[in-house]
């Protein structure tokens, strides 16, 4: 209760005008706007759309990428980026030597924490039990664009939740100008819980500033994020609900894991799947165990509504949003937790497109740490600048070594010389670094119930160094179009698994349902949940 009182007590971010009522100063601004001062459609749209925008650079400029990454600030962050590197790999000058000893020290810090997933057990969200008239209201927001092609699955995978009818509301978040997707979705002739938003055209074209216009159209207690491609658990709204029941105002987020329904498409998927069973079944329950800021995932995110208004909603100027609400959250006060039940997404299948959306990825996370690096004003324990460094500041540092590095190790072995300490040092941190990763992996996917093949994790050593490219592409980026969304195609994949179910996680909490459920989109809810799931809720209307 005190960390929600904190948070409050330093004032809502977000004005009323995010609710989007008659009432609000959103639409009082809009009627002053017009001579006859009527409030009318197109202008609410407008300032709506200004807000979703600008609302949080306007009203809270520290916590902003808009505001956040100068210039200066950009080359900043990458000089320093490029120079620990150069440094790591033992080509830069004897001046800059100290940071060896730190990016050793990182490298340490990593390995330690990678262990200490393999060895304490995920600890989900307590639970309590509520009957179906006791579910609060949840909205769900999916931002769509140019996603014709997977409407149908994921409108199937929709309809698969298991939660009551009369408490769910569906935003389906549309560029307005994407034509294809919106005739698309009036094609299906959706029912009264589905409500398709149109967002007015304008910049940032990014998912976040999507979010943040439909997030006025939602009156749900709760709000929950998919992306287009995603097949969540049936029961994965309920357990979030309960989770909410059993726990005080603090806790403002549930990150639900997710994984690839494609995962066993090829080489690449494989090793994807591997990544995300460390992170998210493995990494993430230790973050949460351990009281740090969760980096959350873009989708599959329970929010508490009015804590997410509170933090201002998502920073339309930041392409990994999720990230970035996860460390502003913690920096109000509000803290969040993992639940179990799976989220099954498409992987991408070939190198570039996968190099593209990490790109992004490791771009948004730069803005991030630059964003919150500087909230110098706030407790130390709000700032955990411990959590941040170890989590995106490592992602971008091992992003850039990884190449490097192995390039280094490579070389020395190729050509038969003396290694000098730098070398074997770093040598040493590259193989305990692999061996613990594949390790978190191999832990990942079982906790996950996934099957694991050995000559997956032995070829790990391969997939880490793509990392470097997008870095490279990712740096660039930051400096010349910081605020570039680098679109992820949908319905790529045409692989089908037969065998694509995910048993009973055998570490599951006592209070984790089982993440069992047929990658089927129009798959039914398996019945062999584990005791305590099936006495948390009944089958909804």
């Amino acid at each position: 209760m005190a960390a929600a009182t904190n948070a409050i007590s330093m004032g809502d971010i977000m004005d009323d005008g995010q609710t989007g009522h008659p009432g609000s100063r959103a639409a009082a601004a809009a009627r002053r706007s017009d001579p006859h001062g009527v409030a009318t459609p197109d202008i609410l749209a407008r300032l709506w759309a200004s807000d979703a925008a600008e609302g949080l650079a306007r009203r809270a400029p520290d916590f902003s990428a808009r505001t956040g990454l100068s210039i200066s600030r950009r080359s900043a962050l990458i000089i320093a980026l490029c120079l620990l590197i150069l440094t790591t790999a033992g080509w830069a000058s004897w001046q800059v030597s100290l940071l060896t000893g730190l990016a050793g020290l990182l490298f340490a810090c990593l390995i330690g924490l990678r262990l200490l997933a393999c060895l304490l057990p995920p600890a989900w969200a307590r639970r309590r039990p509520l009957p179906p008239c006791a579910l609060p209201r949840v909205s769900v927001i999916i931002a769509l664009y140019r996603e014709r092609a997977v409407l149908p699955v994921l409108i199937s995978a929709l309809e698969a939740i298991d939660y009551p009818a009369d408490r769910l509301e569906i935003r389906l978040a549309l560029e307005a100008d994407d034509h294809e997707t919106i005739a698309a979705a009036r094609a299906l002739e959706l029912d009264h819980k589905y409500r398709i938003i149109l967002v007015p055209e304008g910049g940032p074209r990014t998912k976040p500033r999507a979010l943040n216009y439909a997030l006025r159209f939602c009156s749900g207690e709760i709000v929950t994020i998919h992306d287009a491609e995603d097949r969540p658990h049936p029961r994965q709204l309920r357990i979030a609900a309960e989770s909410f029941a059993a726990a005080g105002p603090e806790l403002a987020c549930l990150q639900a894991p997710l994984n690839w329904f494609n995962r066993g498409e090829c080489w690449l998927t494989r090793q994807f799947a591997l990544e995300y069973a460390a992170h998210f079944h493995a990494l993430l329950p230790l973050y949460a165990r351990l009281g740090w800021p969760l980096p959350l995932g873009g989708t599959s995110n329970h929010f508490r509504t009015a804590a997410l208004r509170r933090a201002g909603g998502w920073d339309a100027w930041n392409v990994t949003e999720d990230a970035d609400l996860g460390f502003r959250l913690h920096a109000l006060g509000y803290r969040c937790d993992v639940i179990a039940p799976l989220t099954l997404e498409e992987a991408p299948t070939r190198v570039w497109p996968w190099v593209c959306q990490r790109t992004r990825w490791l771009k948004g996370y730069a803005q991030t740490l630059a964003v919150h690096s500087r909230l110098a004003d706030l407790p130390p324990r709000r700032q955990n600048r411990f959590a941040l460094i170890l989590t995106l500041g490592a992602a971008l540092v091992s992003a850039l070594a990884h190449a490097p590095l192995a390039a280094t190790c490579l070389f020395a072995l190729c050509a038969g010389t003396d290694a000098n300490g730098t070398q074997l040092l770093y040598g040493g941190f590259l193989a305990a670094g692999y061996g613990t990763s594949a390790a978190t992996a191999a832990v990942g996917m079982r906790r996950a119930g996934l099957t694991v093949r050995r000559a997956d994790l032995l070829l790990m050593p391969l997939y880490w160094p793509l990392q470097s490219w997008a870095a490279v592409r990712a740096l660039y980026q930051l400096a010349t179009r910081p605020y570039f969304w680098d679109k992820t195609e949908h319905g790529i994949s045409t692989f089908t698994d037969p065998a694509c179910i995910s048993p009973s996680p055998p570490h599951s909490s006592s209070s984790a349902v089982a993440s069992q459920f047929s990658c089927s989109p129009a798959g039914a809810p398996d019945n062999r949940s584990d005791p305590n799931a099936a006495r948390a809720s009944s089958p909804g209307p």
